[in-house]
């Protein structure tokens, strides 16, 4: 996952691979290809046209497509396409489009200052007001939305400014049917046939400057644009993956390793079960009710089979083991020099200790975090929370409280209603309190167990009678009535009979005493961590091996080769999976369930112009060597002369460590070819206004001549 400034120095690994153009010219952000690449927040995307087009996954716009459907108009069964900009949708308040414009290193900057005297507070606070005042400056002009992103664990830090485009209207979403086909038990798995793909456009004023949705806003012309490859790719062919990869852990120490995998994830897969549970339980499917959970239920869902598939590879694997034993080398390699030894002798052990301290009350965290889980009980601690830090000058205000964020804030405040069924959202809190109630005595908090009356102990019928009667006299799920506590003063918090707020304000002070605590260990861990990165890197680099920084949701490149892969004795996945493989799988029952018209026209063999000539038919997924990880989701996949050949958006089952452990015999990426998504657009949804909308890189002649005859 390099950095695109790391580039020119793997130029020829680059062109050994395949790369066709200068490796420098990916470097340049305003230029092509990487002026084309934008970050949902989460997602990443590309503009596919002149018109500010935006192609992404289905999985990424899915939010956005739950948001504009009911029981009565449910276009995430039914799929969605707006045949003019005027039936375009407002996405999902909040959605904006972020294109990266600049990169700057601030190292320097932001460490001046340190020193090895300070108390972990103490650090943690001067790297984050210098992070603040920079952003602030950054900011200045209010159309940028900028941050400040450490990597090696602070042993670098960078200066990100993205133009914010906040004006995101839905366009294009095939049906769950096609954009979801396999749904969970697919996922992670080959052979796979799911047409991952949706489309937004960004808009701005007629200035053309970023400005909130307006009807007589026009779209966004970006400088750059990518073409369609309608020829798409063969085995072996270069591909490459320009994106926003959220986050990786590949240099982890062991010690976090171990906890993690026997620990953390197992805790966190099986509250994400129960509460999946809960919402299956109290809810109907194609219910409102379920309608407004569905994005949450794909997110729970998702990640508790990544969780539980990451326990089951680390079991079978060697991954803590082989981490020991680099720790041991690293070790020795310091130990066996003087100057080594002064300078880097003490990082991996003091790291160890404040990694075990952080262990300790991780039960607490994980507890207070799915109580979260709760819409009022998170908005009512978000609004408390921001009476309070709106006493404070706006620098000095804990992220996300700041003017900066008020447009957000509040837009998150209004999506609550379209998300919310009071039932369920009293069923979550009920459920995680039970947990929080077993937890040791040294984490309870004494304001929790008061409003609850868990002093004593769980009354499972004093509590549900509790929960009732704060359910029942909250107006917390009014949005008029949330939006109104945005301007009230910490004094009209004090003073409010709102039993949620009334929650909120009690437990405030042992919620902040924890925050604290977690920001000195967090100071004191700054201390450590990249020196012992410093000792790592330089460890590799006498080994001549590669240094990348793990994931952290800033831009990298990937690349690689279409190729299959062996993931156990006697099993060889080809690269290429077809149309006829979703006939084969096909059920009529969710989430095998094609289109009647897709199943028709497969059993027909009517590909039009998108068969293709060593396949005989119509791929629908590739397999690809390349390195990624969640927040790449919605990446474009470009070849050797970074033409869209399609999306990328999963992984296989074996690469699902790879997060913390890459494999390059078994980690494969899963991509959408862009035949399959023509093909369907044009042939199934009739979405030839956006294939015209596109530059599309016309077939040869011979294989043009070749699809007539076929037809």
């Amino acid at each position: 996952m390099w950095q695109p400034h790391q580039l020119p120095s793997i130029s020829k690994e680059l062109t050994a691979a395949g790369l066709e153009m200068n490796p420098s010219d990916l470097t340049n952000l305003t230029e092509f290809p990487m002026g084309a690449i934008v970050s949902l927040g989460g997602c990443t995307a590309s503009f596919i046209s002149d018109q500010a087009l935006v192609v992404t996954n289905h999985h990424c716009v899915y939010g956005s497509v739950q948001y504009n459907s009911n029981e009565e108009n449910n276009l995430l069964k039914n799929g969605f396409l707006a045949k003019s900009f005027a039936e375009e949708l407002p996405a999902a308040p909040g959605q904006r489009i972020y294109v990266t414009e600049e990169i700057t290193e601030v190292t320097p900057l932001i460490t001046a200052g340190i020193s090895n005297a300070m108390k972990g507070d103490e650090r943690y606070k001067q790297v984050e007001n210098s992070s603040k005042k920079m952003v602030a400056e950054c900011e200045q002009d209010k159309d940028y939305r900028c941050s400040v992103v450490n990597f090696h664990g602070g042993l670098e830090y960078y200066l990100f400014k993205q133009l914010m485009i906040r004006d995101v209207r839905l366009v294009h979403a095939p049906a769950s049917s096609v954009g979801k086909y396999g749904g969970d038990i697919d996922n992670w798995m080959w052979p796979r046939h799911t047409g991952d793909y949706g489309f937004y456009r960004a808009y701005v004023g007629k200035d053309g400057k970023p400005a909130d949705f307006a009807k007589d806003n026009v779209p966004y012309q970006p400088k750059h644009h990518l073409k369609v490859n309608k020829e798409s790719v063969s085995e072996d062919d270069y591909i490459m993956v320009l994106g926003y990869p959220g986050r990786t852990n590949r240099y982890r120490v062991a010690s976090e390793v171990e906890h993690q995998f026997t620990w953390a994830y197992p805790v966190a897969k099986a509250y994400r079960e129960e509460i999946i549970d809960l919402i299956h339980q109290n809810s109907a499917v194609a219910s409102d009710k379920r309608i407004k959970y569905q994005n949450e239920l794909a997110s729970l869902a998702n990640y508790a089979k990544n969780y539980g598939s990451l326990v089951e590879s680390y079991t079978k694997g060697t991954t803590l083991a082989r981490k020991q034993q680099l720790e041991a080398e690293l070790t020795a390699w310091i130990n066996n020099n003087a100057q080594r030894k002064a300078k880097y002798g003490n990082a991996l052990p003091g790291l160890n200790k404040l990694v075990a301290q952080s262990q300790e009350f991780a039960p607490q965290s994980y507890v207070l975090s799915y109580m979260g889980r709760s819409q009022l009980l998170t908005a009512a601690n978000k609004l408390h929370r921001l009476a309070v830090e709106k006493t404070k000058p706006d620098l000095e205000r804990q992220r996300g409280y700041q003017n900066r964020d008020m447009s957000r804030f509040e837009q998150g405040m209004k999506t609550i209603n379209r998300r919310l069924d009071l039932d369920i959202d009293q069923k979550i809190l009920a459920h995680m309190l039970k947990h929080y109630a077993a937890l040791p005595a040294k984490q309870h908090i004494k304001a929790i167990d008061q409003f609850f009356g868990l002093e004593n102990g769980l009354n499972e019928a004093a509590l549900a009678e509790k929960l009732n009667n704060i359910y029942q006299q909250t107006q917390l799920h009014d949005e008029a009535t949330r939006l109104a506590w945005m301007d009230k003063s910490v004094a009209d918090f004090n003073n409010a009979t709102d039993p949620f707020i009334q929650l909120a304000v009690n437990t405030f002070k042992a919620r902040k005493a924890i925050e604290d605590a977690d920001k000195e260990l967090s100071g004191n861990i700054q201390a450590y961590r990249p020196k012992f990165m410093e000792a790592l890197i330089a460890y590799n680099k006498a080994k001549n091996l590669p240094v990348y920084a793990d994931a952290n949701s800033t831009l990298r490149v990937t690349y690689g080769n279409v190729k299959g892969y062996s993931p156990k004795d006697g099993i060889i996945a080809s690269p290429f999976t077809t149309v006829e493989g979703i006939v084969a799988k096909d059920t009529g029952t969710f989430p095998f369930d094609a289109p009647k018209k897709q199943l028709d026209l497969i059993n027909k063999k009517q590909y039009g112009v998108y068969s293709k000539d060593s396949l005989n038919t119509v791929p629908v997924n590739f397999l690809g060597t390349l390195d990624i990880t969640g927040g790449n989701s919605g990446s474009p996949t470009l070849n050797s002369k970074a033409e869209f050949v399609g999306l990328v958006f999963d992984g296989v089952y074996e690469s699902i460590i790879g997060g913390w452990d890459y494999d390059a015999k078994l980690n494969r990426s899963i991509h959408v070819d862009v035949r399959y998504m023509l093909w369907v657009m044009e042939h199934i949804d009739g979405a030839t206004n956006l294939i015209d909308e596109m530059n599309i890189v016309e077939m040869t002649e011979t294989a043009q001549i070749k699809a007539t005859v076929a037809e």
